[in-house]
């Protein structure tokens, strides 16, 4: 069987630094708020080329931390605004819900699956206080008009790069292109711990000082809680992973685009709808804008593919199955209708994609995705 991502494999690259660093902070008898945190963070604030990076939990923290350092600061307060994807991961969600703010749904594009920015303007209220881009797949959402329309009604924009680390607009990098950004580093993300863990990157001074307090019971100094906060705190031995990986992220995410090219470049199945179209399929090697954090095609046939893959030794993943208004845990919205969003959940299938992939294994998935016959 042909994995949808082998983390063993991709941790087994790196195996000799990892124990070695897990070592080292084991011996050094401190395992919170250390050295090997403050030097993650310096190291991906100058990756990223921000002033503030500060280590988190989780991905779905980053984000909660973020819009809660908002309200603290008189940003935003309970029941206002915020627009995001409709077809975005529920954590994107739930950070705007859990801090009592209001998510305003918008589809997506549905050649690029990101945020369809030409539709936000009509959602904007006297209550929108932000609008929280997510770089969904690994690939960049951004665009000029989106910065000019921000200006014109005073908004926030946040970034949720869970999915696109190293990804590039216009010579920047995603998770600088905002005024704060949310990271997951999840094991199965393009930079994944070996558990749970998370950041938040900013250029704003007084948000940075304002997330880092919330994140640690919101205290500044200890026993002195200037916020009701969270425990949400980056372990010593997580940052020390992180930091070894992310030596390496730039040279990964360039395999990924290798494969995805090789993907597009080969894949000639009609009933098949590729992740990307454009007229000369090299240019995905060169495109920076997008990481390949996942590899989703579209077919309406897809319970069908995926079965017929997984008979034939590849396994698959549905990147998502529910769309948010759907879910359970959203009941009162499940009246509303998002057509190209429901298309999108009802049709994507993410082959496997990662940096240890090899050439064998990529060969099979293409030759049995174009023996294919729905």
């Amino acid at each position: 069987m042909i994995k949808f991502l082998d983390l063993q494999k991709v941790n087994a690259q790196h195996a000799d630094e990892l124990k070695h660093a897990a070592a080292e902070v084991i011996d050094s008898g401190w395992y919170l708020l250390g050295n090997r945190v403050k030097q993650f963070e310096t190291n991906l604030a100058n990756y990223i080329e921000v002033k503030h990076a500060i280590g988190v939990s989780n991905g779905l923290d980053a984000l909660r931390l973020i819009l809660k350092a908002y309200n603290e600061m008189g940003i935003m307060q309970e029941g206002d605004e915020v627009i995001v994807p409709a077809n975005t991961y529920i954590a994107t969600i739930l950070a705007i819900t859990d801090n009592r703010l209001k998510p305003v749904l918008v589809e997506p594009d549905i050649n690029t699956y990101n945020l369809d920015i030409s539709l936000i303007e009509k959602h904007i209220t006297s209550r929108t206080r932000a609008i929280m881009v997510v770089h969904l797949y690994g690939q960049v959402c951004w665009s000029s008009e989106l910065i000019i329309l921000a200006k014109k009604y005073n908004l926030k924009i946040i970034e949720d790069n869970a999915q696109a680390i190293g990804a590039i607009w216009n010579n920047k990098k995603t998770g600088s292109l905002g005024d704060a950004a949310g990271f997951s580093f999840y094991p199965g993300k393009n930079l994944g711990a070996l558990g749970d863990s998370g950041a938040v990157t900013t250029n704003d001074d007084q948000l940075a000082d304002v997330v880092r307090a919330l994140a640690n019971y919101g205290s500044r100094v200890k026993y002195q809680n200037d916020y009701q906060g969270l425990n949400s705190r980056l372990d010593e031995i997580q940052a020390a992973f992180l930091d070894i990986k992310l030596k390496y992220l730039d040279e990964e995410n360039q395999l990924r685009r290798k494969i995805a090219y090789y993907y597009c470049e080969y894949i000639k199945n009609s009933n098949i709808v590729l992740p990307i179209q454009i007229n000369k399929r090299s240019e995905i090697l060169n495109m920076s804008s997008h990481v390949w954090h996942l590899f989703v095609i579209r077919t309406p046939h897809r319970d069908k593919l995926q079965k017929y893959l997984t008979q034939n030794g590849i396994q698959t993943l549905i990147h998502y199955p529910i769309p948010p208004h759907k879910q359970l845990a959203f009941k009162e919205w499940t009246n509303l209708i998002y057509p190209i969003t429901e298309n999108i959940h009802n049709e994507v299938l993410s082959l496997p994609i990662s940096q240890t992939m090899l050439d064998e294994e990529l060969k099979h998935v293409i030759d049995t995705i174009n023996n294919y016959d729905s």
